[in-house]
């Protein structure tokens, strides 16, 4: 029970980190920091000796990913989201969660790529109606060629692995 807990904690937390980098563009650091918390908890249950390898193959994504970050192709948060998620992981499973997150981004690029030829104007029918807002200042991004809010394709790339029972 308590296993199924802290997946679907887990699974929030992606849940809200997704919605904030669509809404704001940014992965609050307590939300991969809780992340990376539970995942060392799920580690540990297994031993000393995977989860330090759990760990390191979490660093060794990180250092890979701020290569990305460093070249302006991916966000920080988004780096140390994926990390954190990583960390929860056996080290065999991040490649599989790496394979879904990519998978992921590439249907979000392409709705991204798509989106301005087929999104209406979209304007919101009035201050009680957030979504409609934040769906009009997607839209509004999409037509300026706003950045692409990885955190998405990281968030659902994760819950695809936790449900596949790693």
């Amino acid at each position: 029970m308590l296993l199924v807990t802290m997946k679907a904690t887990i699974a929030t937390l992606l849940l809200l980190a997704a919605w904030r980098d669509v809404v704001s563009r940014i992965i609050p650091n307590r939300i991969p920091l809780l992340v990376a918390a539970l995942g060392l908890a799920l580690r540990s249950a297994a031993g000393t000796t995977p989860l330090l390898l759990s760990t390191a193959t979490a660093l060794l994504l990180f250092a890979a990913l701020l290569l990305l970050v460093i070249r302006g192709w991916l966000g920080g948060g988004d780096a140390k989201l994926a990390a954190a998620i990583a960390i929860g992981l056996p080290p065999a499973v991040t490649w599989d969660f790496v394979n879904a997150t990519v998978l992921a981004g590439g249907l979000l690029g392409l709705g991204y790529l798509a989106g301005p030829r087929f999104a209406p104007r979209l304007r919101p029918t009035g201050a009680s109606r957030p979504a409609a807002r934040i769906l009009a200042i997607e839209a509004r991004r999409l037509r300026r060629g706003g950045p692409l809010p990885y955190g998405v394709a990281i968030a659902v790339g994760g819950i695809l692995i936790l449900l596949a029972g790693s």
